[in-house]
């Protein structure tokens, strides 16, 4: 069809449904198809952190699950508790605490390990304030402040990942 028999047709399509709708006629309904439960669109969409930035350059290194054990322990386990197992008290954020890491939120675990490390390394390195009036402890943005260097991050999302078995 060329191009002005496509332009001619979709202009009489929209009058056709202009003049149906002062005349009160209604278009046929369209038929939702249910969207079984273990498909992408019916999943939450991941939690992202609340300061801006996209994926740093620890996603283009190999982590190391040991070496990320003694990062977390040294850097992230005051907040995140022992094994990331959470707990931790954060007054004035909406639900009081901290979040765990183990188990991690749903939304932010995938079976791809490449996107479940994209998903964390969003909030290592850019940081993120919970929701709530006034949280005590907001994420710091580890790799925007250079407080970890992007192996070191590589290693503690790894270390996350081991925390969280693919389901």
């Amino acid at each position: 069809m060329n191009r002005r028999v496509r332009v001619i047709s979709t202009v009489c399509a929209g009058a056709a449904m202009i003049v149906l709708a002062a005349c009160g006629a209604a278009a046929p309904a369209a038929t939702a198809t249910p969207v079984p439960a273990n498909t992408p669109a019916a999943t939450a969409a991941p939690a992202r952190p609340s300061n801006p930035g996209g994926p740093g350059p620890a996603l283009n290194l190999t982590g190391d699950a040991k070496a990320g054990e003694q990062v977390f322990t040294s850097t992230c386990q005051r907040c995140h508790g022992p094994e990331g197992k959470g707990g931790v008290s954060n007054p004035g954020s909406s639900d009081g605490t901290i979040p765990p890491l183990n188990p991690i939120d749903d939304t932010i675990a995938n079976k791809d390990p490449k996107v479940f490390a994209h998903n964390v390394d969003l909030f290592v390195e850019h940081g993120s304030t919970p929701d709530g009036p006034n949280p005590s402890n907001k994420m710091p943005a580890f790799g925007d402040t250079k407080k970890l260097t992007p192996q070191q991050i590589a290693d503690v999302i790894a270390y996350v990942i081991s925390l969280n078995p693919a389901k």
